[in-house]
């Protein structure tokens, strides 16, 4: 789609006429900008946001090539990729003044001699409690584990720390390496 040539502040003028407009009014305005009518559950806020989304993208281009192939793979796959450890990474996390030491094989967690499927079922098995196992390994970028601290009887104190070691890497004296025995 053509950009075409409008002034940035008659764009603003316009997106803030259509704040003002009754709902009625915006599935009409939808009409005309999208060319049908507009979906029954649209509230109004969403109903003029995606309508000044629209005159913003008419008036001032739309979005690049490799923004709309990326939203495109999101769409089609239901989200954001999910991180893929390699196998032979070590986890390690303190809880409750034990270390617990994991590694990643290629079909689950190696954890004290038992493979598990999921980071959520060995963090079960670790405290006993339900657990995001990714957040509780520290793999999310929000890394305190979401349940309440007493629930879980964890403290945020350096007895409960989190650690990924990649392959190769050194951490407090532990050397990791690739292993092929599994």
């Amino acid at each position: 789609m053509r950009p075409q040539r409008t002034e940035p502040a008659a764009i603003e003028a316009e997106i803030a006429r259509l704040r003002s407009l009754a709902l009625d009014a915006l599935r009409r305005r939808w009409r005309v900008v999208f060319g049908r009518t507009p979906p029954a559950g649209l509230s109004k806020d969403l109903l003029g946001r995606m309508i000044a989304w629209r005159m913003q993208e008419q008036a001032f281009g739309g979005l690049d090539r490799e923004s709309l192939m990326f939203l495109e793979g999101l769409a089609r796959h239901g989200g954001l990729p999910r991180r893929q450890l390699k196998p032979g990474t070590v986890l390690v996390r303190d809880y409750q003044g034990q270390r617990h030491i994991v590694t990643v094989a290629a079909d689950g967690f190696d954890w004290q001699g038992t493979t598990y499927a999921s980071l959520s079922t060995l963090a079960r098995a670790i405290t006993g409690t339900s657990w995001n196992g990714p957040r509780f390994f520290g793999l999310h970028s929000g890394a305190e584990p979401t349940a309440s601290s007493e629930a879980a009887n964890v403290s945020p104190a350096p007895n409960n720390k989190r650690r990924l070691i990649r392959a190769g890497q050194v951490a407090s004296g532990w050397r990791c390496t690739k292993s092929s025995r599994r």
